[in-house]
């Protein structure tokens, strides 16, 4: 279990989070939605351990996460975040060997585990074939499955990812998505922070929904993500419609068209 007890985060005098608290299920998908400045990233920064929480704490199956040395806290949370930009133009299948390095003693090289591990997150992400490619010469969509192998190739326990649908066109959206449930199902907990409430909806398992700093609502999702509780959160109206397959999706419209 991965909890936030009364966590408090304060930037510049501001209070980013108040007094939140919530405990995320391993094996399961828990999407953070609110809208901008909810303090969606903050939350996901501090469940990683990346920020410290100024109030409350985080723990991780019942231990405070900030008592974890910096590498056992990487083999167990695996972060992706919103931004991650490649400095060198490596090849592919080097950069996502990097997902490793919390396994390695830092003086030996890679090892044949740690190879395998690379090449089943890129067969896992459906970028086996790009392995051998320079970064540079991926498009951002493709880039941005390297970077998720990378995550993967270090086996973690938990995978936290801020917005990784962001560079995806929406075929590769449903791809992911349903690649986080099959990352699930073999008892990972998957936190994602995402702005496709539809997409929320339709494949996450739980959601966090985040107004002001404060939590909202948390729970299964389809009690969370409903039109009443999102109307009020997000300022527009909702209401349940149906997907092209048949399946209940939500839909959303401006209270007051642009003129």
């Amino acid at each position: 279990m991965l909890e936030a007890k009364d966590v408090g985060i304060t930037l510049g005098g501001a209070a980013i989070l108040a007094d939140l608290s919530a405990a995320i299920a391993p094996g399961r998908v828990t999407a953070i939605v609110g809208p901008n400045g909810a303090g969606k990233s903050t939350l996901l920064a501090a469940l990683a351990g990346l920020r410290a929480p100024d109030a409350g704490g985080v723990f991780l199956d019942g231990a405070p996460l900030s008592r974890l040395k910096p590498n056992d806290r990487a083999r167990r949370i695996g972060y992706l975040p919103q931004e991650s930009p490649v400095h060198w133009n490596i090849g592919v299948r080097a950069l996502v060997a990097l997902g490793r390095h919390p396994h390695r003693d830092g003086i030996s090289g890679e090892s044949a585990a740690d190879w395998l591990a690379v090449e089943e997150a890129l067969s896992e992400v459906g970028m086996s074939g790009f392995a051998d490619r320079l970064v540079n010469s991926l498009s951002g969509g493709e880039r941005a499955r390297v970077l998720l192998a990378r995550v993967l190739a270090g086996t973690p326990q938990w995978i936290l990812a801020d917005e990784p649908m962001a560079a995806l066109d929406l075929a590769h959206r449903y791809a992911l998505m349903r690649h986080f449930r099959d990352i699930a199902a073999q008892g990972v907990g998957v936190v994602i922070v995402i702005h496709d409430l539809a997409l929320a909806a339709r494949m996450a398992d739980d959601a966090l929904l985040l107004d002001g700093g404060r939590l909202a609502a948390a729970g299964a999702v389809n009690e969370v993500l409903t039109p009443e509780r999102l109307g009020p959160v997000f300022g527009v109206d909702f209401a349940h419609g149906v997907a092209a397959d048949g399946q209940a999706t939500l839909v959303s419209a401006p209270r007051e068209m642009p003129k």
